[in-house]
């Protein structure tokens, strides 16, 4: 069997940054096996598979299925554009183990309708975890939780961007998906930084997290009293990600991307 595969750098308009994502259209869905085992074979943070006859889109690391990926949206939506006659305005209703997540594109790039994360602030990162991201109790300003990741909130950038975590020891902590360290941009462009650890899902340092910013987008937009943000991720290949908080517990995330490969896959 011959499938068509695309790799796609999103919430970047430049090849080699942002978040690369394997994109897999097909008419019908492919076996869960075999989806998995083509995201083992890209070996990206996540592959997105489309099947065209019920619109239902999932999203595969090289080791597990997640339940919400933005730039494996972002990268689907943008080949859907370039090569199956998807217009600028047109309006997408993808059915996934989110809900329904409604994609549009416009000029400036694609606007993803999320839900909004609920975040618990009762969340205490375990000196084990703070030890192994790298950071001293003194250094947290605040803590909290959201769909199974941690969010640690630290006010130097240069904190952030000098964290050098000890995978394998991350991975031994227990009850997580990921962890997500953020503090407040000392450039005015930017609302944000924050970086993304998942090791517990095969991917130590995800380079552009659509899903995290569903969090983000509320954290920052109720400490900030700001409605409309603009965060980056700063990993070594580093994006940028507009966000929006909608009300009715939805955020818009808003970022543009570049096809950098397509071929065919022969399973």
């Amino acid at each position: 069997m011959e499938i068509a595969i695309y790799q796609v750098d999103a919430f970047t308009s430049q090849p080699f940054k942002g978040n690369p994502a394997g994109v897999c259209i097909t008419d019908t869905a492919l076996d869960d096996d075999l989806m998995l085992s083509i995201a083992a074979e890209m070996a990206l943070p996540e592959t997105a598979f489309l099947s065209l006859d019920d619109f239902r889109l999932r999203w595969f690391t090289p080791t597990v299925e997640v339940k919400l990926c933005g730039h494996g949206t972002l990268a689907v939506t943008h080949i859907l554009q370039q090569q199956h006659n998807v217009t600028q305005g047109q309006q997408l209703v993808f059915h996934t183990l989110s809900g329904e997540l409604v994609v549009t594109i416009n000029d400036a790039g694609i606007d993803m309708n999320f839900p909004a994360a609920n975040i618990d602030s009762t969340f205490t990162p375990t000196s084990a975890l703070l030890t192994h991201l790298g950071l001293a109790e003194t250094q947290v300003l605040s803590s909290h939780f959201f769909n199974g990741k941690a969010l640690i909130e630290i006010e130097n950038e240069a904190d952030l961007l000098a964290l050098t975590p000890n995978f394998d020891g991350l991975n031994s902590v227990s009850g997580l998906s990921a962890v997500v360290v953020t503090s407040p941009s000392t450039t005015d462009s930017i609302d944000f930084m924050s970086r993304h650890f998942g090791p517990w899902v095969g991917i130590n340092e995800d380079p552009v997290t659509g899903a995290a910013h569903c969090g983000l987008a509320v954290f920052w937009g109720q400490k900030l009293n700001k409605t409309m943000l603009t965060g980056y991720q700063a990993s070594l290949r580093g994006g940028e990600v507009k966000v929006e908080l909608l009300g009715n517990d939805r955020v818009m995330l808003s970022g543009q991307a570049v096809t950098v490969l397509k071929g065919t896959m022969l399973v």
